[in-house]
């Protein structure tokens, strides 16, 4: 009986000695290692998994593929902040695994770290319009995000393209508003255009009433109206923004600018008036005309 008992015992650990862990239980691992603090355990676990599947070509293993490269970039970024190792990863994921919702995600974090960390504008484009070929959720505001990186770059034809195509494409969406304050602002920008943006600002302002950005496109249209010299009109579009602005002291200031550039304007004028008239007197004497006192000039013909 005892006999038998070892060998049962043995048998079972030699069971457990042949039993090979599956990338699952080092998924599992990983993500365990990253609830109690420890990333960098949670690194190598991913890595052992993803080596495990690295040449399974099974549906299954392109699943859990994305998803061990997935959980390493995110610990590269969210749990370390390296943000080169996060950038490497994240391509890597969408070369390896391009269609799963894995990759799609990687591709929005992969243009917002481009954006903010390296100043690739045209390589964040490129991944938020790979993501929109996707027909995400967020379909949007990822297109907005596209305008706001053209008008970033200073392309603002371009980016009144794309705002153009969001209002069309998502007439709906909750980013309308914004993509047409983005859209009037991109054509402000355009030599010749003023006019056009200051409509555009007004089309904002009756489709959307009661956006908050209502009152900057205010402002917005009375810097157009100062811009193009017409102060008193641009005083009083400011005088009505000040009714709902949010920082009235930010317009008043414009308003206290725009009464100087009066006053100096016409201070101006009135002593180009004077000088005319002064030129335009005829001289009492010869002398008087080339810079004698008066006084001199009436002994002149003495």
């Amino acid at each position: 009986m005892r006999a038998l008992r070892f060998a049962l015992v043995a048998l079972a650990l030699a069971g457990a000695g042949c039993r090979r862990d599956k990338p699952v239980d080092h998924l599992q691992r990983a993500r365990d290692a990253i609830f109690e603090k420890r990333p960098d355990e949670a690194l190598v676990e991913y890595r052992k998994a993803f080596d495990m599947l690295r040449h399974d070509s099974s549906p299954e293993a392109l699943v859990l593929r994305a998803r061990s490269l997935k959980g390493a970039a995110d610990v590269y970024w969210l749990e370390q902040r390296k943000v080169k190792e996060a950038v490497g990863v994240y391509r890597e994921l969408i070369q390896q695994c391009p269609e799963s919702p894995e990759a799609l995600e990687a591709r929005i974090i992969l243009a917002e770290l481009l954006r903010v960390h390296y100043r690739d504008l045209r390589g964040a484009i490129d991944q938020l319009t790979a993501a929109l070929q996707r027909n995400p959720p967020q379909g949007a505001e990822l297109h907005y995000q596209v305008g706001k990186l053209y008008f970033e770059l200073g392309d603002y034809q371009q980016c009144e393209l794309e705002t153009r195509r969001l209002v069309e494409r998502f007439a709906t969406s909750v980013f309308v508003d914004d993509t047409l304050f983005l859209q009037a602002q991109a054509i402000a920008m355009m030599e010749g255009r003023r006019q056009e943006a200051s409509r555009a600002f007004a089309d904002l302002r009756t489709r959307f009433p009661d956006s908050e950005l209502s009152p900057h496109a205010l402002f917005e249209m009375g810097k157009l109206r100062s811009d193009a010299g017409e102060h008193e009109k641009a005083i009083e579009t400011w005088v009505e923004t000040l009714k709902t602005h949010p920082d009235p002291t930010l317009v008043q200031d414009y308003i206290a600018r725009a009464r100087k550039r009066i006053a100096n304007t016409t201070a101006e004028g009135v002593g180009q008036r004077e000088v005319a008239f002064d030129r335009a007197r005829p001289a009492r004497s010869s002398l008087e005309a080339v810079g004698g006192r008066p006084e001199e000039a009436a002994h002149e013909h003495d």
